[in-house]
């Protein structure tokens, strides 16, 4: 029975980044949509965690999604060169993968 709910989250996650992609940017790609429902699924793990505080838990959100996106750069533009996205021209980014704004 939890196998429903983790695809339910994981699809409820990579449909709503999606959708907000194309809001933002007008395009997305099927990467983000995996990404987002992970991300998505790792929040709803973490918000189960009794034993944080709010605050610590958006910490440890904001740290793994980062960690994640970072990660899905490197193996997507960099390793298979699919140039999905590209934050070099942006200020505060890494490796043009992620970006502070």
């Amino acid at each position: 029975m939890r196998w429903r709910e983790i695809s339910a989250v994981a699809v409820l996650g990579a449909v709503g980044y999606g959708a907000l992609e194309l809001l933002w940017r007008g395009r997305t790609h099927w990467t983000m949509l995996v990404l987002g429902g992970l991300c998505f699924l790792l929040v709803y793990e973490l918000s189960g965690l009794d034993v944080l505080t709010l605050r610590k838990k958006c910490i440890l959100g904001t740290a793994f999604i980062t960690t994640l996106e970072w990660l899905t750069g490197l193996l997507v533009n960099c390793r298979l060169n699919w140039k999905v996205w590209d934050y070099s021209q942006q200020p505060l980014n890494l490796g043009g993968q992620i970006c502070a704004l």
